[in-house]
């Protein structure tokens, strides 16, 4: 059989690459939970985003299902086995502060800019023009290749819990969900809510927490915060917030008005899985009013959050733990509301080693819990996933990574959690590559052209050696 130059293939359909990437990423697919209904259970345009993908499957003449509108699927190839690629449309929000428009598919500098264009419908694209290569040269396959496109990775993963209710599971498939080369390890993910029930009010005549509000989702780093003070003194405070932020170097204003002080921080916004690389307004914003006396509630939820500005690793927790084989456990505060007549919510994504137990999580948060009389709910506890280093999956992504770039196909290990971890074998597998600044969940996300046509070929090739 001849060659196949893979790289070629995929410049051959760069034209039409880049016009279905644009249209798929000029979709606001944001969850909806109250547009939800039968059939598009997480709202109107994470129904549109999967149903144009299964519409391009369709064109492609390969076999598509829709499975109620929480997933779909499309599938090449033929045979008992099944090899699949897990991928997901929906987003984050958008957030503030863009210099382009959100869902505008603005390409310029080389790059393709857009909520979505990394994480995951940039990768999506390139893996299902993998696919469609595949389909187009009449590439003999002895596996099926399915392509998994899920709708609610960025919350509760209901998607990929639904949709293997009714469908198969591959025997091995990657996710195109994070980075190049090949992450053969993912950290546990341990989400968590902390809630104050409202009725302890404070009695301080200085000061009083009348609100406090920070982020949207677990899993990213909150870039906007405000709290709202009342109480004697507050000239003063806002006074100091100024010296705060210049000392700091944060970004942020204050505005005094009928007696109320509204306090604002602005920060960045980051992947919850690298709260490091993020600069976390609430946190900022609590990190300032903890300077100043509180009382009841107000106290306690300051205080909690006390326990987690200035470092990422659990350690003032006391949750701390690292594994040489996926390194330190993380914590990110992606969620901090209160309001002084009906208390407050603190939400915490947790990434912990493959190797540790989270029952020593569970235990150690809840002892922290009652000792302010928070009331804890675990929202999620997703497993860490593992293969070895010498299962032929990741031999053959080795091989192809390599191959396909000239460089060393190496194991990573991170904390984000992709749809890898829903299958009994599975890893991530692109498509940000090494040296490329992650910008998943942040303002101004894109992905190189370059990269996206590469990953294409690196997918093409991947699925073709899976499947042969």
């Amino acid at each position: 059989m001849t060659q196949i130059n893979w790289k070629e293939e995929v410049e051959k359909r760069k034209g039409q690459l880049l016009d279905d990437t644009r249209d798929l990423l000029q979709i606001p697919s944001i969850l909806d939970e109250e547009g939800g209904k039968e059939g598009a259970p997480f709202g109107p345009e994470i129904e549109r985003a999967l149903r144009y993908m299964l519409d391009l499957g369709k064109e492609a003449g390969m076999h598509v299902k829709n499975v109620d509108g929480y997933a779909g699927h499309i599938e090449v190839g033929s045979g008992e086995d099944l090899v699949g690629v897990l991928c997901h449309v929906d987003v984050v929000p958008a957030g503030e502060g863009w210099s382009v428009e959100p869902f505008g598919a603005e390409i310029k500098d080389g790059k393709i800019f857009a909520r979505g264009a990394i994480d995951d419908k940039g990768p999506t694209m390139a893996a299902f023009y993998g696919m469609k290569i595949i389909q187009e040269l009449k590439l003999p396959l002895s596996k099926r290749v399915r392509m998994i496109i899920g709708c609610d990775e960025e919350s509760n993963w209901q998607c990929v819990r639904h949709y293997f209710k009714k469908e198969e599971m591959p025997a091995i498939g990657f996710a195109p969900d994070a980075d190049f080369p090949i992450i053969s390890a993912e950290k546990g993910i341990f989400d968590v809510e902390f809630s104050l029930s409202g009725e302890e009010k404070a009695v301080s005549k200085t000061l009083q927490l009348h609100s406090f509000k920070s982020g949207q989702r677990l899993n990213m780093v909150p870039d906007q915060a405000e709290a709202k003070i009342k109480g004697q003194g507050i000239d003063g405070l806002k006074q100091a917030f100024e010296s705060f932020t210049i000392t700091k170097g944060i970004e942020g204003g204050a505005i005094l008005e009928n007696d109320e002080l509204t306090l604002r921080t602005e920060g960045k916004s980051a992947h919850g899985s690298t709260p490091e690389i993020g600069k976390n307004a609430g946190l900022m914003l609590a990190e300032f009013l903890n300077n100043y006396t509180f009382d009841g509630e107000d106290k306690v939820f300051l205080n909690l959050l006390k326990d987690v500005y200035g470092e990422y690793t659990g350690n003032k927790l006391g949750i701390a733990a690292v594994d040489q084989a996926s390194g330190e456990l993380t914590v990110n505060v992606g969620v901090m509301n209160y309001q002084c007549s009906d208390g407050g919510k603190v939400g915490m994504n947790i990434r912990y080693p493959v190797t540790h137990d989270s029952a020593l999580i569970e235990t150690t948060l809840l002892q922290r819990a009652k000792t302010d009389n928070w009331t804890m709910r675990i929202i999620e506890n997703n497993p860490p996933n593992y293969v070895d280093e010498n299962h032929p999956l990741i031999k053959t992504l080795q091989n192809v990574y390599e191959e396909q770039t000239g460089k060393k196909g190496e194991l990573l290990a991170i904390g984000g959690g992709t749809y890898a971890r829903s299958l009994e074998t599975g890893v991530a597998f692109g498509a940000l590559f090494p040296g490329r600044e992650d910008v998943a969940h942040q303002r101004d996300e894109y992905m190189y052209v370059d990269d996206l046509l590469l990953a294409a070929a690196i997918y093409a090739q991947a699925i073709y050696e899976l499947a042969k």
